[in-house]
């Protein structure tokens, strides 16, 4: 058990920076200490929708880490090109490494901690049209590309983050829906029948039988780097700008698309609404029966 009320503070408050030694074996990060370290998040008064994300960048260093799960001088340096390489921008990768560090606070490790952070600066998020999109299906089927079809017709039609694609397994897509379930937050991703209908046949002519729909050739998850060339790969061919082509453009496609949608639906309801007062109105209002 980690002595919590020695680190009552961490995070907070300046304290010297232990000495750094080269002999050190490393500071083991493990499953235990990260949920002590959430529920210490807690106490002190963390919003859960805030401790939730904390979780999940801790997840993603865990898995980071190699076999013996240790952080070593240096480590969270290569974390960070790994995270700028897979596609996130200066201040997710800052945010992720100040998680990193108020760990290793916790732990009493502050010789690992990292405090160079990335400049950040103003980025715009290009903006995929709905042709665009269809301008990219249309490509790879040419192509004749049709996991890059897949791939680009998922991020564009489902609410599912690069992490979360490994839970699209063959027995998902035959359920019809993903349960996600991570760090104490649950939420289910329905599959359009379409899709779900050209999953199955792509998974059937794979040969794959059970397990991730999507992986690399040899069989390892796929990242947000190598999805999104993947994706930008595609673009000249379809005459889109290959700024465009990532899944983040994708992701903010589908929920641009649902949010036009759930409009029109409002108004919809808005009208029907009007029109049924204006009809009781008719029958009893006031003026009506003077």
């Amino acid at each position: 058990m980690y002595p919590r009320q020695r680190y009552r503070g961490w995070g907070q408050v300046e304290r010297p920076m232990p000495l750094r030694n080269e002999n050190d074996p490393g500071a083991y990060v493990e499953q235990k200490s990260i949920k002590q370290f959430l529920e210490g998040c807690r106490q002190r008064g963390t919003s859960e929708l805030t401790v939730s994300r904390y979780g999940k960048q801790l997840e993603a260093l865990y898995a980071y880490l190699p076999n013996d799960k240790a952080i070593r001088y240096g480590t969270l340096e290569k974390w960070r090109e790994s995270l700028i390489e897979s596609g996130y921008v200066s201040g997710t990768v800052n945010s992720y490494l100040s998680v990193a560090n108020m760990y290793l606070d916790f732990i009493g490790r502050r010789e690992y901690q990292m405090s160079e952070r990335l400049e950040q600066t103003p980025e715009v998020q290009p903006e995929l049209s709905r042709a665009e999109y269809l301008q990219l299906l249309q490509a790879a089927r040419k192509l004749g590309k049709e996991r890059d079809y897949l791939m680009i017709k998922l991020f564009g039609t489902v609410e599912l983050s690069v992490r979360e694609l490994p839970k699209l397994t063959v027995e998902a897509v035959k359920a019809g829906k993903l349960i996600i379930d991570m760090n104490r937050s649950k939420r289910i991703v329905r599959l359009p029948e379409v899709l779900q209908k050209e999953l199955l046949e792509f998974a059937e002519r794979k040969g794959y039988a059970s397990g991730p729909v999507f992986q690399t050739r040899d069989g390892r998850p796929m990242n947000r780097a190598y999805i999104t060339r993947m994706i930008r790969a595609i673009c000249p061919a379809a005459g889109v700008a290959e700024d465009k082509g990532s899944t983040r453009c994708l992701q903010k496609l589908y929920r641009s698309t649902r949010a036009g949608l759930e409009s029109n639906i409002s108004l919809l309801i808005d009208q029907a609404h009007e029109r049924l007062l204006e009809q009781e109105q008719l029958k009893i209002g006031w003026a009506e029966v003077q």
